[in-house]
C-alpha cells in the first residue's frame, strides 16, 4: 500500500502539474495576442508607407506644375487637372489591390 507521505508527494506532483499546464495556456494565449498585434502593426506600417509615398508623389507633382506653369492661373488649373488625375489613379490602384 501507498503510504501517506507518497500520496502527500503525489498530490503536490498533481498541483504543480495542473499549475504548468494553466501558465502554459496563459502564454500560449498571451503568444497568440501578441502575434495578432504584431500582424495589425505590420499592416498600420504598410499602410503609412503607401501613404507617406502618395504624399511624396503629391508633393513632387506640385513642385512640377509650380515649375511648368508660370502663370498662377495656369497653375491652378493645372493641379486641379492634376489631383483629379491622381485620384482617378488611386481608385484604379485600389481596385487592382482588391
Amino acid at each position: 500500500m501507498a503510504s501517506s507521505k507518497q500520496l502527500a508527494q503525489l498530490d503536490r506532483l498533481e498541483r504543480q502539474v495542473t499549475t504548468l499546464v494553466a501558465a502554459y495556456q496563459q502564454l500560449r494565449e498571451e503568444l497568440a495576442d501578441a502575434q495578432t498585434t504584431i500582424q495589425h502593426l505590420r499592416a498600420d506600417v504598410r499602410d503609412r508607407e503607401r501613404q507617406l509615398k502618395d504624399f511624396q508623389n503629391q508633393e513632387n507633382i506640385v513642385k512640377l506644375v509650380n515649375t511648368i506653369a508660370g502663370e498662377p492661373a495656369n497653375a491652378n488649373e493645372l493641379k486641379l487637372r492634376l489631383n483629379e488625375y491622381i485620384r482617378e489613379i488611386d481608385k484604379c490602384l485600389a481596385y487592382l489591390r482588391e
